[in-house]
C-alpha cells in the first residue's frame, strides 16, 4: 500500500520520542528524571473531580454531546474571561468549546489555508502550528523568535510578499518553549500588520494563568482591534490541571469561530457532557487553587533557574509559563547536550531544536516534576556538571 504525501513529511512527534527514550532506560533498570513533558504533576482539584462524578452518574450524559457544547459551558467561558481580562462575548456565536485546544488549533488552518497558501508560524514554536498547516496543503513562513529581540517575531522583517500570500499568523505569549511574555502595545502591532495584509490571527494563550512574582498576563483580544481579525485559543489543561480530560476553547471573532465550528461538526462530535460540567465548575468555582498551583510552580522555577546558572547554564527566570529555556554550554549542540545529559546523568531534558531550527543552543526544561524529583534532578545536573568543563 501506499501511503500519502503528507505522512511522509509528517516528523515523529517530540514527545513521543521522549517518552521512548524513557521507557528504554527504565527497560534497563535506570531511574530517570524528567523535565520534558509539561504535564502538570499536581492533580484536578478536588471539587472539579466531585463535579466530574456527579455528572458522570447521569445518564443524560451518557450520549452523544453536542459540538457546539453545552449553552451552560459557553457561558461559563464568557464569564470566565469577563471576570479575568473584562472581555465580552457572545455565548452563541463567538465561543467554541474544544476537545483540548490542541485539537482546535490542529484544525483551524482547514478554516484558512489552501495548496500553497502560506501560515506565519513562530520558531521556535509549537510543533502543532506548522504541522496543522502541513496537512491543509499550505507551506509554514517560520519567523525567527530571538533573545535580542525578547522572543517576540520581528514583524518588519516579514517580506512582502510573502505576507500578501499569507492567510494565518500563530503567535503564543506567554510562550512555549521560552517562557517569554507579551504586551498590549506588542499585539496592537500584530493586528495592525494582520490589517494591513488580510491574515488571520491565532493566539494560543493556555499559560495566561501560570505565571510569577505578581504578573498578570494580558490577553490578545485585549487589544484595539484585535477582535476584527483574531481569535484566541485557551485551555483548562494548565490553569486548572486538567491535561487528561482534554478540555478548552476558541473565542473572538465570529467569522473564524464558526469555521472552526463547522469543520469540527464534520469530524467529532464534541465533548463528554461529565467533563463540560466538570469544566463549568473549573471555570466559575473557587479559584484559590490557581494561586496554590503558581506557588509550587514559582518554588521551583528558582531552583532549576538557581542550579542552571551555578552550573554554567545561561538562564533568565521567567515570568510566566511553565517552562525554563536554557542556553547549552558551548562546544555542544540541543541534541548533543540532552543526550549526555540523558546517557550520564539520567536526566531528561528537551533539545530547543524540536521547536524549530532558532531552537539551536537551547534546552526546556519543564516544572511539572514533582518537587522531591526536582531536587533529585539538579543534584545529579550538578553532579555531572562537576566532572565537565561548562
Amino acid at each position: 500500500m501506499q501511503l500519502a504525501n503528507r505522512i511522509d513529511k509528517l516528523p515523529p512527534y517530540l514527545f513521543v520520542q521522549i517518552s521512548k527514550k524513557i521507557a528504554e532506560k527504565k527497560a534497563q533498570g535506570i531511574d530517570v528524571v524528567s523535565f520534558g513533558i509539561g504535564d502538570p504533576d499536581i492533580p484536578t482539584p478536588p471539587h472539579i473531580i466531585k463535579r466530574l462524578c456527579q455528572a458522570a452518574k447521569d445518564p443524560a450524559n451518557h450520549r452523544y454531546p453536542e459540538t457546539e457544547g453545552l449553552p451552560q459551558l459557553r457561558q461559563a467561558i464568557v464569564e470566565w474571561y469577563e471576570r479575568r481580562f473584562n472581555l465580552s462575548f457572545d455565548p452563541n456565536k463567538e465561543v467554541l468549546p474544544l476537545i483540548g485546544s490542541k485539537e482546535g488549533i490542529g484544525h483551524i488552518a482547514l478554516c484558512f489555508i489552501d495548496p500553497g497558501d502560506i501560515a506565519l508560524v513562530p520558531d521556535p514554536g509549537y510543533p502543532v502550528y506548522s504541522i496543522g498547516t502541513m496537512f491543509a496543503g499550505g507551506e509554514s513562513y517560520f519567523m525567527s523568535l530571538t533573545e535580542n529581540n525578547n522572543f517576540l517575531p520581528d514583524l518588519g522583517s516579514i517580506p512582502p510578499r510573502i505576507a500578501k500570500k499569507a492567510r494565518l499568523m500563530w503567535i503564543n505569549y506567554p510562550n512555549n518553549p521560552t517562557g517569554a511574555v507579551a504586551d498590549l502595545r506588542f499585539f496592537e502591532k500584530v493586528v495592525a500588520f494582520a490589517k494591513k495584509y488580510d491574515i488571520a490571527v491565532c493566539h494560543d494563550g493556555p499559560y495566561s494563568e501560570v505565571a510569577f512574582d505578581g504578573y498578570r498576563p494580558v490577553s490578545f483580544l485585549q487589544a484595539r482591534g484585535a477582535r476584527d481579525i483574531g481569535v484566541e485559543f485557551h485551555s483548562l489543561s494548565k490553569s486548572y490541571n486538567m491535561t487528561g480530560w482534554r478540555i478548552g476553547m476558541v473565542v473572538g471573532n465570529e467569522k473564524i469561530v464558526n469555521a472552526l465550528m463547522r469543520v469540527k461538526s464534520n469530524l467529532d462530535s464534541g465533548i463528554p457532557q461529565a467533563i463540560q460540567y466538570a469544566a463549568i465548575e473549573a471555570l466559575l468555582g473557587k479559584q484559590d487553587c490557581i494561586a496554590e498551583h503558581n506557588a509550587i510552580y514559582q518554588r521551583r522555577r528558582d531552583l532549576v533557574v538557581k542550579t542552571l546558572n551555578k552550573i554554567g547554564l545561561k538562564v533568565k527566570p521567567p515570568k510566566a509559563s511553565l517552562y525554563i529555556w536554557a542556553k547549552v554550554p558551548d562546544g555542544y549542540t540541543s541534541l548533543d547536550f540532552c543526550a549526555r545529559l540523558l546517557e550520564e546523568a539520567s536526566v531528561v531534558v528537551t533539545p530547543g531544536t524540536g521547536y524549530g531550527k532558532c531552537g539551536e543552543g537551547y534546552v526546556r526544561l519543564s516544572l511539572t516534576t514533582p518537587d522531591y524529583r526536582v531536587k533529585e534532578g539538579l543534584a545529579r545536573l550538578e553532579k555531572w556538571a562537576g566532572k565537565h568543563t561548562l
